[in-house]
């Protein structure tokens, strides 16, 4: 590799292209792959986003890919999704703050690694959240969980939001385990005494229909777990997806599917024999950013 100065983020990938099969090499071929997807309008984008990513920093990148077309489905946690409202609402993801966890508790502060929220963004989103609840059932008692997420994105006035640019721009979200949220505990708390119902499998009637009626597919997941699969999944009854991209850093000795290199999916029709594949290791918040500026220097050239 040359490395000089003043050279763009592209022309730094390019030149780890020069280091084969290895890390730096992988993430040239990653990201000249998703550049190609991109731009393929016969390609029906899936980002799967596992792992605390809108707090470790990639809400903006997430939301500005959704708001430019290059997305066309997500798929996440609740968690993500929690963290969106959140800061919708007004809150902060905190650094800089150096407490052991006991005090942490003690002060109404969680930690996320070397990340930080505060309980009084917490209270604010779980008074925010419960008046959406009410307005949105005073309509309707029984959603799918995406028409539910939909809902939520129109419901909040934040442009940055990664729930309210995907509803405004008609791009679906998939949470599968949301319930496994502070959205999910706060939905079963307002169930207590409303109506409002989700209808998980629901959401399989459309997203078959959106995997039937896409010429192609390319899945991108950032991390794994449920997200990885469902984007997956989604594509095993039309012989899996066309090109897939992974980030991860869990390990495939213990046969989880969060560390499976993407290989494996072939063998269970998630991935179509001769698809285009690239697994790159490394953390999810140095290396996709990176990706997604040098794909956009690719497909902002003429």
């Amino acid at each position: 590799m040359n490395i000089k100065g003043n050279m763009s983020v592209l022309e730094l990938v390019e030149e780890m292209g020069k280091s084969g099969v290895l890390g730096a090499g992988r993430m040239y071929r990653a990201t000249k792959l998703m550049a190609d997807v991109m731009k393929d309008e016969d390609t029906k984008v899936f980002l799967s986003v596992a792992g605390p990513l809108v707090p470790g920093g990639l809400r903006n990148v997430i939301r500005d890919l959704i708001n430019d077309g290059l997305v066309n489905a997500l798929f996440t946690s609740g968690a993500n999704l929690t963290h969106d409202l959140l800061e919708a609402f007004g809150g902060r993801h905190y650094s800089g703050i150096h407490e052991d966890d006991e005090t942490m508790c003690a002060h109404g502060m969680g930690r996320i690694a070397d990340l930080y929220t505060k309980s009084q963004d917490f209270e604010v989103f779980e008074k925010k959240i419960t008046q959406i609840f009410l307005d949105i059932s005073r309509e309707k008692k029984n959603f799918t969980i995406r028409e539910f997420l939909t809902a939520l994105g129109n419901s909040i006035d934040d442009e940055r939001s990664i729930l309210h640019t995907a509803a405004k721009k008609g791009v679906p979200i998939y949470a599968p385990g949301i319930i496994d949220s502070m959205i999910g505990l706060q939905l079963f708390m307002f169930t207590q005494d409303h109506e409002l119902h989700l209808d998980a499998p629901g959401d399989m009637h459309e997203l078959s229909d959106f995997v039937f009626n896409s010429k192609k597919v390319a899945a991108i997941m950032l991390g794994g777990g449920l997200p990885k699969h469902y984007a997956l999944a989604s594509n095993l009854l039309k012989g899996g997806v066309d090109a897939g991209i992974q980030i991860t850093m869990d390990r495939g000795e213990t046969g989880s599917l969060s560390g499976a290199p993407l290989e494996e999916a072939k063998s269970w029709a998630k991935a179509k024999a001769g698809s285009k594949l690239v697994t790159v290791i490394g953390d999810v918040t140095i290396i996709f950013p990176t990706m997604v500026a040098g794909a956009r220097e690719i497909l902002a050239k003429p």
